[in-house]
């Protein structure tokens, strides 16, 4: 991805502090949202789940493919992408067996491939529903990024292909994965703020034009439905429910090329059955932004950066939390194998993709209509 002038959306997300190595397990592990992620655990020693990586952009080249050195139930075995020169390349720099290359013509001959237990679908949002059904229908598990996909309609496809096909699916939330944030869950579970009463998260930066994130028909929206979705997945997990209505408003700057088919910032109000209100917001036009904040009865907890790719800091009642460090990518990949491998629900499964998306539609529905909407 090209940087833009000051803060780009990858400079946002990189951050600047080294991560070690954190993995969780898979015991137990509830369905929504809100339940407190497991404690990092060492990985128990045996086989690796092997990993494809479908589509090799920024992300895949610059931090996912690189941290497989960092995991202990999962390895990179294969590369699948519509350049067949670049799949060739990057499957040289990594040692891969060139039988191991694959295009997206050929994609479902990964199903006669026993090395390949996953597909990490990382691709523009419009073309996740396509790569993860056929990866499915291949006999392979799947973790895909998010946002999950366009449409409530293409997530409920999505998990209904890997249901039929017994497979798992994961979305790619690394920031639940994250040992500050999984710390962060933990305080609000565990009543260290009191009884939770605002959440307040705002994600953004300046993004360049010409990017295919300001293509509708691939981003499938905005600011919204990419570095907003870090502020309301985190409303989510910080309230630990779901909430019950949105309200929401948008504003594009006037006569600015970057806006021509998708949003630039969002604001939107989520109110929660406990009476938790989190203000939150999106923008493709600021500076950059990276933040939480949590208000109990009895303490705050800020995070900020706090979803970045490295970096985080979190204080609580204004002072600093030291949190063990962990490598957020390498924990969100070898949760899901140890899930395959051993057995488990995963913690981040479709339908949390789902729920995002049907919250975003909501929020551009209010946006559209000038009143709240019932989720």
């Amino acid at each position: 991805m090209p940087e833009s002038e000051g803060l780009s959306r990858r400079t946002l997300l990189r951050g600047t502090a080294g991560l070690g190595l954190a993995t969780l397990g898979c015991q137990g592990l509830a369905q929504q949202s809100g339940a407190t992620p497991p404690p990092p655990t060492a990985a128990p020693q045996g086989k690796k789940a092997g990993w494809a990586i479908l589509g090799l952009g920024g992300y895949a080249l610059g931090q996912i493919m690189p941290n497989f050195k960092e995991c202990q139930r999962s390895r990179l075995v294969a590369v699948i992408s519509g350049s067949p020169d670049k799949a060739k390349k990057v499957a040289g720099d990594y040692g891969l067996d060139a039988k191991n290359v694959y295009s997206y013509e050929n994609l479902e001959a990964i199903k006669d491939n026993p090395d390949i237990d996953v597909v990490y679908v990382i691709t523009p949002p419009g073309n996740h529903r396509e790569f993860t059904v056929r990866s499915a229908q291949a006999g392979k598990h799947v973790c895909c990024e998010k946002p999950m996909a366009p449409t409530a309609k293409d997530c409920q496809a999505m998990i209904d292909a890997c249901r039929k096909a017994g497979k798992l699916l994961q979305i790619g939330y690394r920031s639940r994965y994250e040992p500050h944030n999984i710390r962060a869950i933990e305080a609000c579970r565990k009543g260290e703020l009191g009884r939770l009463r605002s959440i307040v998260s705002d994600h953004g930066f300046n993004i360049p034009n010409g990017l295919w994130r300001t293509q509708r028909k691939l981003s499938g929206g905005g600011s919204m439905m990419d570095i907003g979705i870090y502020s309301l997945n985190a409303a989510r997990y910080l309230a630990g429910e779901e909430p019950v209505e949105v309200y929401a408003t948008i504003h594009n700057l006037p006569n600015d090329p970057r806006f021509k088919e998708v949003e630039d910032t969002v604001h939107f109000t989520l109110r929660f059955p406990s009476g938790v209100v989190a203000n939150c917001s999106s923008g493709y036009s600021w500076a950059g932004m990276n933040r939480y904040h949590v208000i109990g009865e009895r303490g705050t907890l800020e995070a900020e950066p706090a979803t970045s790719y490295g970096g985080q800091r979190l204080t609580m009642r204004r002072r600093p939390v030291e949190v063990p460090p962990g490598n957020q990518f390498a924990a969100q990949m070898d949760h899901l194998s140890a899930c395959i491998l051993d057995g488990g629900q995963v913690l981040t499964p479709g339908e949390d993709g789902l729920q995002d998306i049907r919250i975003i539609e909501a929020i551009y529905e209010s946006a559209r209509i000038g009143r709240p909407v019932k989720l």
